[in-house]
C-alpha cells in the first residue's frame, strides 16, 4: 500500500557533540515523500524521502543555525535538500527492521542503515488512515563532505564527527488527503 509522508507530523532530528563535552540538537521539519508498506510483506517495503534543508529548526543559537546552513556545513543555497531512497528492508523482529538506503547530503551519496520500527495504524478523527514509523542511524558527517571544524586548545574538536539521526514520521494512505 502506498502512503504519503504527512509533513505536519514528521521530523528528522539530529544531534552532535559540541566541544566534546555536550550535545547540540536540532531538527528538520519539512519532509516529503512516500512509503510503500504492507505489514504482511515488510521485505517488499520501500521509502523515498526529501528533507528541506532550510526547514532546520533552532539548535538554540541563531548564529549556529546560520552557520549550519552555510557552505561550511550543509550549504543550503547549493544543496537545498537531503534525500533518502531505500534499497533493502530486512525485518529484525515484530514491527522492526533494518532499512538500507542511499542517503544524499551536499551531493554526496552513501549507503546507511536505519533501525526502524512500525508503530501501527490508526483512523484519525478526520477520517483518514495513518501509520507511524520511527527510525534512527548514526553517520560520520565527514563522509558527506561536512568537514569544517576547529581544534580545541585542550585537545579534540569543536564539532564531533558522529551525527545521530532520529526520524519520527506519520504517513497517510495515498488514496486519502492529509489533514491541514
Amino acid at each position: 500500500m502506498k502512503w504519503n509522508i504527512d509533513t505536519a507530523h514528521a521530523a528528522a532530528n539530529f544531534s552532535a557533540r559540541h566541544m566534546m563535552i555536550t550535545t547540540v540538537r536540532g531538527s528538520f521539519t519539512k519532509i516529503t515523500g512516500t512509503v510503500d508498506f504492507d505489514p504482511a510483506n515488510p521485505t517488499a517495503a520501500s521509502v523515498e524521502a526529501v528533507i528541506d534543508v532550510n526547514s532546520m529548526s533552532s539548535t538554540g543559537v541563531e548564529q549556529r543555525d546560520q552557520h549550519l546552513l552555510s557552505p561550511d556545513f550543509l550549504d543550503a543555497a547549493n544543496f537545498p535538500t537531503i534525500t533518502f531512497k531505500s534499497t533493502k528492508v530486512e525485518p529484525t523482529g515484530e514491527g522492526t527492521a533494518h532499512i538500507t538506503g542511499d542517503l544524499t547530503i551536499r551531493g554526496v551519496t552513501r549507503s546507511v542503515v536505519l533501525d526502524a520500527e512500525f508503530l501501527g495504524t490508526s483512523k484519525s478523527p478526520y477520517g483518514h488512515t495513518a501509520a507511524g514509523f520511527t527510525g534512527s542511524t548514526k553517520i560520520n558527517r565527514e563522509d558527506f563532505g561536512l568537514t569544517w571544524n576547529v581544534a580545541l586548545e585542550t585537545g579534540g574538536w569543536l564539532v564531533g564527527k558522529d551525527i545521530n539521526i532520529t526520524l519520527d514520521v506519520e504517513v497517510v494512505a495515498a488514496t486519502e488527503a492529509a489533514p491541514a
